[in-house]
């Protein structure tokens, strides 16, 4: 069972009135931050010292908020985690948490500041709101008491929970997200016994909320757009990058893209735990979007959005992914196949020889065609076409079919599918497909030094992904990464 909570606007004539004052666009922003973390003790610190620190980030992300706001934004979305960090056991974590009451309660902390406190956070975070003309998205955790008459309530007597809160541009919390699918270290945090489908209406446009994690799976990430058809989707997030195709700007993007939808990604910013990339995502493409290795500073980003993408002219349209794959026969023979690893996945590779040329390669039943033309083929790289077809089982279980054309990290075959974040070699033309087996497919296209392709390539209604004109750099992967959701095993919940 899902639970589904419209929490606000729900009457015919709240909608009356945001349909007569509607917008064709709004200006988002997303701010990266550089987390200000806790000292691990090992040990709880008092609540006064747990809000001193909250305050520190708070003081940043306030920044953040203005900056935006003056810049016209409507909305900005801040990071998971951005609040307090995220070096926490069950009871370290407890001191930083406040009740988050349902957002049915039509309730202004700013103003009422005493209705349910202790609620310092969320205070404050509704007044950022309410002081910017701006919706605020944040972070913060969430605390549930329980007891013994109920058979999943915790020994301590309390569920905690990772939560976003949305704060409306008069301060009032008209969101509340519980996430439900958790990180193997989150440990400190429990799951709801269902998954949250929240959404909001505003003047431009309907939206949608989960974190993460849960980008992964169909609860509640897909329902969101597929049945509730949301605008657009904001995702706070602590993202670890993951070459070749886990990088947080190359899926987030892909993601949108693939499901039609407007997505705005606020990324943590740690270089140590290769945590950046933050995004502003339209279906058609990315409108702006922040990656930084080099150094710890947060980034603001501001770009204008539809309201409601599905009514643009530059919508995309329904594609087939397997349609153009299943119509023609294979390219090139299997005799120098050869398996790699991708993230812990077994793939079956095989190697672009020549400068241009035509390639297939299959696993199980995911065959993947290439067409190609490098502007040169350089000695000192190689260059590869990849099938994967099964379940990924490191950090979570859900089905993968992926067709991936990739740089190896030296000539050496061994390396292909190892990380590498810096190429040499431009391709003057790509045509990829495959014989998905799932509607649900992603297009990634990642360029030396991890940028983004913005506007070099398109996904054409019979499934193939093909550049545009080349290459403006070199080529780290050309990606479709798709998620076969019926194939997953059943999630364990707790």
């Amino acid at each position: 069972m899902i639970m589904f909570q419209p929490h606000i606007y729900a009457t015919v004539f709240i909608l009356s009135i945001l349909q007569a004052f509607a917008l064709d666009s709004y200006i988002a922003a997303v701010y990266e931050h550089s987390v200000i973390l806790p000292d691990v003790t090992g040990s709880p610190v008092s609540s006064d010292e747990a809000l001193t620190l909250m305050n520190k980030n708070m003081d940043v992300l306030e920044g953040a908020i203005k900056a935006a706001a003056q810049q016209g934004a409507h909305i900005i979305v801040t990071p998971e985690d951005a609040i307090y960090g995220w070096v926490f056991k069950r009871d370290t974590i407890f001191p930083y948490l406040e009740d988050i009451p349902d957002p049915q309660v039509n309730w202004i902390p700013c103003t009422d500041p005493e209705r349910f406190a202790p609620a310092a956070v969320q205070e404050r975070l509704s007044c950022m709101a309410r002081n910017n003309s701006i919706y605020v998205v944040a972070n913060i955790g969430d605390k549930k008491p329980c007891n013994s008459s109920d058979p999943k309530c915790p020994s301590d007597g309390h569920y905690q929970y990772n939560t976003n809160v949305v704060f409306d541009s008069e301060g009032k919390l008209v969101a509340r997200y519980h996430k439900y699918n958790l990180f193997m270290s989150e440990t400190q945090f429990d799951s709801p016994k269902e998954p949250e489908i929240v959404t909001f209406n505003t003047s431009f446009g309907k939206f949608g909320i989960f974190t993460c994690f849960d980008i992964l799976f169909h609860d509640p990430a897909v329902t969101l757009v597929s049945k509730l058809h949301v605008d657009t989707v904001l995702f706070p997030t602590a993202w670890m990058n993951v070459l070749p195709h886990l990088t947080a700007i190359e899926f987030h993007s892909a993601w949108a893209m693939g499901m039609h939808v407007n997505f705005l990604a606020a990324d943590t910013h740690n270089t140590s735990m290769a945590m950046t990339g933050s995004g502003i995502y339209a279906p058609d493409g990315p409108r702006a979007f922040h990656y930084n290795m080099d150094t710890e500073n947060g980034h603001l980003l501001v770009a204008e959005l539809s309201s409601h993408p599905h009514l643009s002219p530059t919508y995309p349209a329904a594609v087939n992914w397997s349609a153009y794959a299943t119509s023609v026969k294979r390219f090139s023979p299997d005799d120098w196949d050869f398996c790699g690893v991708i993230f812990y996945d077994k793939f079956t590779f095989t190697e672009l020889t020549k400068p241009e040329g035509n390639r297939t390669v299959c696993q199980k039943d995911l065959c993947c065609h290439l067409s190609y033309r490098m502007a040169e083929k350089r000695e000192d790289e190689v260059y590869v076409l990849g099938a994967f077809d099964g379940l990924h089982v490191v950090e979570g279980e859900y089905y993968l079919q992926i067709c991936t054309l990739l740089k190896c990290e030296s000539t050496d075959l061994k390396t292909c599918g190892l990380p590498v974040a810096t190429a040499h070699t431009r391709f003057e033309a790509f045509s990829l497909s495959g014989t998905f087996g799932t509607s649900y497919v992603f297009p990634e296209v990642l360029l030396s030094g991890v940028q983004l392709a913005s506007g070099e390539f398109q996904v054409l209604s019979d499934g193939r992904l093909i550049s545009q004109s080349g290459t403006s750099k070199p080529v780290l992967t050309v990606t479709l990464f798709g998620r076969w959701y019926e194939k997953d095993p059943p999630q364990p919940h707790i």
